[in-house]
This record gives structure tokens, C-alpha cells and sequence, in this order.
């Protein structure tokens, strides 16, 4: 009699043919133009979202769910609460602002009265809101209107209790992507789980694909919380697994043990015109003990905008020289490392130190430089850093980890990140795992708090108004546009233009000054030293001032369309005044209220209400998510996209615990480790 194989047999066959439920990871790399309604222009508005595949639309979270609210008669609407109205369609108008936007209207009357409904930037709903059309919104009462958030004219699943609202943006609103989410959704089974089962069983976590149906589609605010917690587990120990396992190769790294500081630290010391705060000697004490160690320094020195990091950073560099080795700071952009450049290399040369400054278009004579500046540069090939004993990272979250891995490859400096992009302390030290964690919380003690005040663009003469104050006192001021030139495709303002304009309007009566990215290194730092030496009153300029300028004169920056950028970015390029000890100001011009995101509102408003970068980084992570705490745009590393660090601290030591029974499995979590670490150098982030 023959053995039979296979199923219901004695042995198990060669190969055992797929099941048909079997998840099928490679689906969810298929393009969003698979998805129904979606086409080549709806594909490139979704890619500036982040959204180019499947798994990135399903990855998405809601940042918000819609709160439970009854069905409210239009006349009992009352206060700014949001509410939810049904009604008929009775006349309909549309009109352009003077934007080249529009604003339409529509009359909607239920048994209880009558109120205009109004929707800004969706001209072509006009056709579907025809005298007689049945409706239910979701929105908020404001001046005697009721402006829509959310609505439905064939049941009730946008304007639904506990639909999702996901980050959106002009071009792909959140209804939009609310319905292209539920045409993803059956996908979600491809996604499998990569958690060992008993793992699951004992934590009592759902099944993933079912955390994010529940995730998407939840019956209540418990359910949605619930899937969004086993989801971050997922990228928690993710991490930490990763993070553990290339701690355990590098554990038998060396770095030349530089002792105690010598006479070269104390004269710079000496030289500094100023006294160092406590909490830069704090930060330079804690320096100091790293590197008297063999084992590699690996510490994040994180400070606010305009705190004193350059000071430290640079304390440690000429702590290498004195051991006759070599310093080296790597920025991310060719102005940041010039400015980094600019400032270091005249108290060097007073204390007999060489330099040289080494980007993609400038090469400095690096024969004999003790401390090298540069980008990227500094790690191709043909730059010799054999000697390379300290190496300071700034605005490491920037850089990718393969770019930050190679500084150090092949040798085991000692290694200073900074940033001017805080997070809290605790999740720092929780993250980043074994990386050390050192704040300049405090700017120095003559610096006063810049005043910051939000307008509309009504009002941008007045704005002007207040800069020519400043000037006509002897001081300077910033002029920052989201564009370098004018593009018929979008309706920003360009630098080019804006400079052009005032130097034929509100500043003909004073030097204006134009800095942006295109214009030769050569360029850029004659502008930035005729600044300097106030033979420019304004500088019209794009972000590339964002970090690294100083210049204690200017005392008040105009941020034009202030709502087309980030909240850390806005932090930044409002970090360039207030560096003297006059009182400085920040006017963010934007459109009119109503017609900005409730996410540019909060962006704006916060930063009116604080100039804590920490306290700003906290509302950043809120608003934003938590993907670019690694730099993960630039790492490769997948983005946090379920974890809220600041809720999930329970969490992430949990994560942190599960960890080391993970460090050794073999399974389907090794790819997915892999994926989320994308080609991580190992020097990196260890």
C-alpha cells in the first residue's frame, strides 16, 4: 500500500500548495491608481500626503474620530460646538474670493427654519447640491452660517458618529480619503502578523488585520483607542528588537580615550565673550566624562532654538584637537554648514586652530585642517578621516542613518548629535535606547522671549508698517516666502516676486536683500556677510535660513503664507531674530481663518501661544505623528504611524521588555524588522 502525503497522510508533502486566505504582502505595494476613482493627478495629490501604495493608505490613522452628536433642528443651533443638521436644498450660490478661491453656498431648510451652509474650495459640488437634494452636515456655527466639515447626501457615513478624520490636506480633503480608506479595506488580511502567536496570546492582542478594520471603522472611541494601541506595539518592538540587536554588534567598539580637558579648552574658555549658562557647563561636564571613556561616545545634545549647542559642539571638536587628532561637524545643507563655517573659523584661528569648510560645491585646503565643516561631502570618497577622533552631528534628524553610519565607519569616534528639534527627555531616553540624552533647556539669560502674533493677509501693509519701525531704529529684519520664483501651478508667494515688489513698494527707501537656495555658494555668503555688517536693512528669503543664521541685529521677521509650513519649521526660521538682547517680534501672515485646515489653525496658534521648542515638539508630535523622530523621511526606517509617544509611554516600555525575549527569534518578525529598518548602517543609531 503507498504512504499517502500530504493532507489527512503520514508525511507532510514537498511543498504545501498556498491556502486561499493566505495573506499576500506583495498586494499591498500596489499603486493607489488600482483604486477605484483614483487617476494620475489624484495619484500625485496623494503622493504629497506620503500615500503612494495601498499599505501607505492603510497605514493613514485617523488623527481624530468625529464625536457623538444628535441631529440638531437649525433652530436650535446655538455657540460654536460642532453639530450635525439634516435638511433640503434650496437655492445654491457660488462666488470667487480674491485668492482665486471660492466660496459657495447653499441655502438648507428643515421643519424648523432655514440657515446658509457654506463650503470653501469645492466649486464643483454646486452640481450635486440641486434645489430639492436631501442632506445631512457636520459642522460648526459661525457668524449666523453653518460651515461643513463633513456631509452626505445618500446616508450618514461621513457625517457618521465616530467617522475618522485623517491628516488631509487642500487637494485630498479628509472625506475624500475616508472613502478611499474603505475601498482599501480589503486588503487589510494581507497585511498577516508578524508576532509570534504565543506573544499574542499571552499580551491578549488582536489579530493586526483586525486592529486596523477596527482602527478605520470603529463602533466607538474604546475599539478605535484599543486597535490603535496593539498597532503601535507592532512598531514599538519593532525598534526595539532592531535597535537591541545592533547594540549587540557594537558593544566590542573602541574610541581613543581623550583624558581630561587641557590647556587648549581652557583658552577657549577664556576667549568667549560671554559666560557659558549652567546648562552648557552641565552639557559640557557630561561631555567631558564620555569622552575620557574608551567606549565610544554616543550622546544627543538637544537645546531650543538659539540656545548655545554651537558653543558646546565646538568645546568638543577642540577637545580632539588638543589630543592631536581631528574634529569634524557634518550639517545637512551647504548654508547650514557655511554659517557653522562662518562662526567657528574666526575664534579658531585666534586660537591657532586650521579649518576647512567642504561641501558639494566648495573644497576647502584640507591639508593640516584640524577641524573639518562640511555636508555629506566630508564622507565620500577621497577625504581622508583616519585621524577622526570627535564628530558632531547637527540637525542629525536630517540626515539619513546611512549618511550619519558612514562618518564613523571604519572607525570608532566619539559622536555628538545635535538638534534644535527636541523631544522630551524621557521618550528620548526611551527611544533611542542606549543613546545619551543632554538638554539646553534655557537660552542664555539676556535673550527675551520673541513676540509672535498671527494676521491675515488684509492686513500684511500693517505688517510691513511695524517692520519699518524696526528699521528706521537701526535694526533689520527677515522677509520669508514658501517659493523661489512663481509657477502657474500654485498660487504661493515666490521670494523673486516678493523682493521685487517691495523694493517697488512698502521698502523703496531701503536695501533689500534676496537669499534663497539656487544662487552659488560664492553668492549666498557675500548676501549673508553683507547682512552681517548691515549694508542690507531686509533679507527676502526662502527656508534656507531656517537654521544656523545669526544675526543679533535683526530684530523682526514676516513670515508670508505662514500656513503652507510646518510647525518645527516655523519654530526654526522664527529662531533667526531674537538672538540679541532687544526685544524681538514674528508676524505670521496666512489667509483668512476659515478658509486654512484645522490642522494650519493649530499649527499657527501654538505658535502664538509659546516659544517653548519642547513644549511646541510635544504639539508637533500631536499634530503631525511621530514618524520623523528617528529622521525615519530620510532613514529609510518606516514612519511611526500608530505610536502618540506622549500616551504611549506604558507602551514603549512594554515594548522595550518584550523586546529581549525577541532579540534570537527567527520568524516572519525578521522581515518585518527589516522592512522597518530598511538597510539601517550599523554604527548609526546604536
Amino acid at each position: 500500500m503507498t504512504e499517502q502525503r500530504g493532507f489527512a497522510g503520514t508525511e507532510a508533502p514537498e511543498r504545501w500548495l498556498p491556502t486561499r486566505s493566505r495573506p499576500r504582502p506583495e498586494a499591498l505595494s500596489r499603486s493607489l491608481d488600482t483604486l477605484p476613482g483614483v487617476g494620475p493627478s489624484q495619484r500625485s495629490k496623494l503622493a504629497k500626503l506620503g500615500l503612494r501604495t495601498v499599505r501607505d493608505l492603510l497605514e493613514h490613522r485617523p488623527r481624530d474620530y468625529q464625536q457623538a452628536v444628535g441631529e440638531t433642528p437649525i433652530s436650535n443651533l446655538f455657540g460654536e460646538e460642532e453639530a450635525v443638521i439634516a435638511g433640503e436644498v434650496r437655492r445654491v450660490s457660488i462666488r470667487p474670493t480674491r485668492r482665486r478661491l471660492t466660496v459657495l453656498k447653499a441655502a438648507v431648510r428643515d421643519e424648523s427654519g432655514e440657515i446658509s451652509a457654506v463650503w470653501f474650495n469645492q466649486p464643483w459640488l454646486a452640481d450635486k447640491l440641486q434645489p430639492g437634494t436631501r442632506l445631512r452636515l457636520r459642522g460648526q456655527l459661525r457668524r449666523n452660517e453653518f460651515h461643513v466639515r463633513s456631509y452626505d447626501l445618500d446616508g450618514a457615513g461621513a457625517t457618521a458618529d465616530f467617522a475618522p478624520v485623517y491628516p488631509a490636506s487642500e487637494e485630498v480633503t479628509s472625506p475624500r480619503l475616508r472613502t478611499l480608506v474603505e475601498s482599501a479595506l480589503p486588503y487589510a488580511p494581507d497585511f498577516g502578523d508578524s508576532l509570534p502567536a504565543s506573544l499574542r496570546a499571552r499580551e491578549r492582542l488582536p489579530l493586526r488585520f483586525d486592529a486596523l478594520v477596527a482602527l478605520h471603522r470603529p463602533r466607538g472611541a474604546d475599539e478605535a483607542e484599543r486597535a490603535r494601541r496593539r498597532l503601535a506595539l507592532d512598531e514599538l518592538l519593532l525598534l526595539q528588537v532592531g535597535l537591541a540587536r545592533i547594540r549587540e554588534g557594537t558593544e566590542e567598539a573602541t574610541a581613543p580615550a581623550l583624558g581630561e580637558p587641557g590647556e587648549l579648552a581652557e583658552r577657549y574658555r577664556q576667549a568667549l565673550p560671554f559666560e557659558l549658562t549652567e546648562d552648557q557647563e552641565q552639557a559640557i561636564a557630561e561631555i567631558d566624562a564620555d569622552l575620557a571613556a574608551a567606549k565610544p561616545m554616543q550622546r544627543l545634545l538637544q537645546g531650543d532654538v538659539g540656545s548655545g549647542k554651537t558653543v558646546v559642539a565646538l568645546y568638543a571638536l577642540l577637545r580632539a584637537v588638543e589630543t592631536g587628532k581631528t574634529g569634524a561637524l557634518m550639517a545637512p545643507t551647504e548654508t547650514l554648514a557655511e554659517q557653522h563655517f562662518l562662526t567657528l573659523e574666526p575664534i579658531c584661528t585666534e586660537l591657532g586652530v586650521q579649518t576647512a569648510l567642504l561641501t558639494g560645491s566648495v573644497k576647502g585646503e584640507l591639508e593640516g585642517a584640524q577641524i573639518l565643516v562640511g555636508t555629506h561631502a566630508l564622507i565620500q570618497e577621497g577625504v581622508s578621516l583616519d585621524d577622526l577622533a570627535v564628530a558632531v552631528v547637527d540637525e542629525q534628524h536630517r540626515f539619513g542613518v546611512e549618511q550619519r553610519g558612514a562618518l564613523a565607519a571604519g572607525r570608532s569616534p566619539h559622536v555628538l548629535h545635535m538638534t534644535a528639534t527636541p523631544i522630551p527627555r524621557t521618550l528620548a531616553l526611551t527611544v533611542y535606547g542606549d543613546l545619551s540624552v543632554t538638554e539646553i533647556a534655557k537660552p542664555p539669560a539676556n535673550r527675551k522671549p520673541i513676540v509672535t502674533s498671527w494676521v491675515t493677509d488684509e492686513r500684511g501693509p500693517e505688517a510691513y508698517r511695524r517692520l519699518r519701525k524696526h528699521l528706521d531704529a537701526g535694526r533689520q529684519a527677515y522677509v520669508v516666502c514658501p517659493l523661489i520664483e512663481r509657477s502657474e501651478t500654485s498660487q504661493a508667494r515666490a521670494a523673486e516676486a516678493e523682493a521685487e515688489r517691495l523694493r517697488r513698494g512698502e521698502l523703496r527707501d531701503y536695501k533689500v536683500g534676496l537669499l534663497h537656495g539656487r544662487l552659488r555658494p560664492a553668492e549666498r555668503r557675500e548676501l549673508m556677510a553683507r547682512f552681517k555688517a548691515c549694508e542690507l536693512d531686509v533679507l527676502v528669503s526662502t527656508t534656507v535660513i531656517e537654521v544656523g543664521v545669526d544675526v543679533p541685529n535683526a530684530t523682526i521677521m514676516i513670515i508670508q503664507e505662514a500656513d503652507r509650513f510646518g510647525l518645527a519649521q516655523l519654530h526654526q526660521l522664527r529662531g533667526r531674530v531674537g538672538r540679541g538682547a532687544e526685544q524681538s517680534y514674528c508676524l505670521l501672515v496666512s489667509r483668512a481663518k476659515e478658509e486654512l485646515t484645522d490642522t494650519a489653525r493649530e499649527r499657527l496658534q501654538a505658535l502664538v501661544e509659546t516659544t517653548d521648542g519642547f513644549e511646541l515638539a510635544e504639539k508637533d508630535l500631536e499634530l503631525r505623528g511621530e514618524g520623523q523622530l528617528l529622521g525615519t523621511r530620510q532613514a529609510g526606517l518606516s514612519e511611526f504611524r500608530f505610536t502618540r509617544l506622549r500616551a504611549d509611554r506604558e507602551l514603549l516600555e512594554r515594548a522595550r521588555e518584550l523586546a529581549g525575549e525577541l532579540v534570537a527569534h527567527e520568524g516572519p518578525l525578521d522581515d518585518e524588522i527589516d522592512r522597518f529598518f530598511a538597510a539601517v548602517a550599523v554604527d548609526s543609531l546604536a
